[in-house]
């Protein structure tokens, strides 16, 4: 998985934005203004992603390529270095461990609602008043 895939796989989940707030090398994913996931831009030689704790040391001891998070607090996080041996399929479902770790631990007025890109409701033609009702003029 290239960089631009890890951004698009991270960008596609619910309330999901990214910034640069350290510098200008290091992207950040957050969700209700937590991080989930860091990596370098120019590099994308690893990966930052939280972890349960007890997990996380499960999987530094099967994968070698899976480290105490660099620079972040060891017991909850992992950097998971890329091109050693990580398959797609695991980034991704360690991106979406990182991902619903954070989001379960938001309050309830930071959390985002779930909504499939196929939720019937979100294609309903609204009323030009913006009232939320389907719109009934004829087509």
């Amino acid at each position: 998985m290239n960089i631009e895939e890890f951004r698009d796989y991270c960008l596609l989940k619910p309330g999901v934005t990214e910034e640069t707030p350290f510098d200008e090398d290091t992207l950040v994913f957050k969700v209700g203004g937590k991080i989930f996931a860091l990596t370098s831009i120019s590099r994308y030689s690893s990966v930052n992603l939280k972890c349960d704790p007890e997990r996380a040391i499960q999987l530094r001891e099967e994968f070698d390529y899976v480290l105490p998070g660099y620079h972040m607090n060891k017991k909850h996080w992992n950097t998971v270095v890329i091109g050693s041996g990580v398959s797609a399929s695991q980034l991704r479902e360690w991106t979406d461990h990182s991902y619903e770790l954070v989001r379960a631990s938001l309050p309830k007025g930071r959390l985002t609602p779930r909504a499939s890109p196929l939720d019937p409701g979100s294609l309903k033609a609204r009323s030009p008043r913006g009232e939320g009702e389907p719109d009934d003029r004829p087509t």
